[in-house]
């Protein structure tokens, strides 16, 4: 199964100024991060933050925050457990009045909000705060795709545990440019251009 741009949301997990410095190729993983949310703004996908007892671990870098529509601050290592999939979620509007009684011909068109259940995920730790947010998104039935590269952990082994459970539990595992391109799908998507910059940008970076 391909990604679908119109389906998806991007979840990008505690890339705090406090942590990074602790994580395994911290630089490239933050970079990545910072682009797959690019990306998602010229895809039109919803990007959402979380951060892991500011106060003590700090804000997400500027570059990052300014880039998610909202930022969870948490205690929970779980974003899900302090309301991260109540976001995900469309609101339910309640049909108003006896209106679904009218003819068909006479309904407005429904306005409920296309469901976005998949969810594409980054950050850190890989093995705390990401892997346990990821299974409690795949016990609340969203798909969920990994980007391994824009993840990591204070060591690889941690890091890499942590993709072998995901793995297990049913998460697909991507990389960034993955993502990208099967959000845009052809070389005629509108933003191929604007998207295909980005990458060669991350490139000279990398």
């Amino acid at each position: 199964m391909l990604l679908d741009a119109e389906l998806s949301q991007l979840v990008l997990v505690d890339y705090q100024t406090r942590l990074m410095p602790a994580i395994f190729e911290a630089p490239l993983v933050l970079a990545n991060a910072v682009l797959l949310a690019q990306v998602a703004k010229l895809m039109q996908v919803p990007v959402w933050g979380t951060e892991e007892n500011p106060s003590r671990l700090g804000e997400n870098p500027p570059e990052l925050r300014a880039l998610c529509q909202r930022t969870l601050a948490k205690m929970q290592f779980s974003a899900v457990e302090e309301g991260l999939g109540e976001w995900l979620r469309p609101p339910v509007k309640a049909p108003a009045g006896n209106a679904r009684s009218l003819p068909k011909h006479l309904q407005k068109p429904s306005s409920t909000p296309v469901a976005r259940n998949s969810i594409v995920i980054a950050g850190c730790e890989a093995h705390v705060c990401l892997l346990q947010t990821s299974l409690h998104l795949l016990e609340d039935g969203f798909d969920v795709w990994v980007v391994t590269d824009a993840c990591s952990s204070s060591t690889e082994r941690l890091r890499d545990a942590a993709f072998d459970r995901l793995a297990g539990a049913g998460a697909d595992l991507v990389t960034t440019e993955m993502v990208a391109f099967e959000w845009l799908r052809s070389a005629e998507h509108p933003q191929f251009k604007p998207v295909l910059a980005l990458l060669k940008q991350g490139h000279r970076r990398a």
